[in-house]
């Protein structure tokens, strides 16, 4: 199965891509010509595996009946200092809060979702290391 994105020039560095049916701005920074019309591309790899890593873990909970009131996934990327500027490793914070979190059950999700479901994970880690920690409030 092949999956396919165009992306469009709009003016200036900035451009404009549809992804699954929903329209988004990049540009590029100010210092560099862009008009901060939208995100960078390099934050949106961290947000491809917040959003990977976190629609598996509340759909891996759900099954084991778990339901935090709050759920949030940080990715903290860092970058190295020459070019071409890449992500060097990622560190994932999983951060719940609610009653009735079992630790253990957090622990397992999290687990399957890193070695077994998220697809942007498991490539990234082809690349670079990627840590990860829970974090209950």
């Amino acid at each position: 199965m092949n999956q396919e994105v165009s992306l469009t020039w709009l003016e200036a560095m900035s451009f404009e891509t549809e992804i699954n049916g929903h329209k988004l701005i990049i540009d590029a920074d100010e210092t560099v010509g862009g008009q901060d019309k939208g995100p960078r591309p390099k934050p949106l790899m961290l947000a491809a595996l917040a959003g990977c890593t976190g629609i598996d873990v509340i759909s891996i909970l759900k099954k084991m009946r778990v339901n935090p009131d709050y759920f949030n996934v940080r990715v903290v990327g860092e970058l190295t200092e020459s070019h071409p500027k890449t992500y060097s490793s990622m560190h994932v914070i999983y951060e719940f809060k609610g009653e009735n979190l079992p630790m253990e059950k957090l622990e397992k999700a999290v687990k399957l979702s890193e070695e077994q479901y998220c697809g942007v994970s498991a490539l990234y880690k082809k690349a670079i290391t990627i840590t990860s920690e829970i974090v209950v409030l």
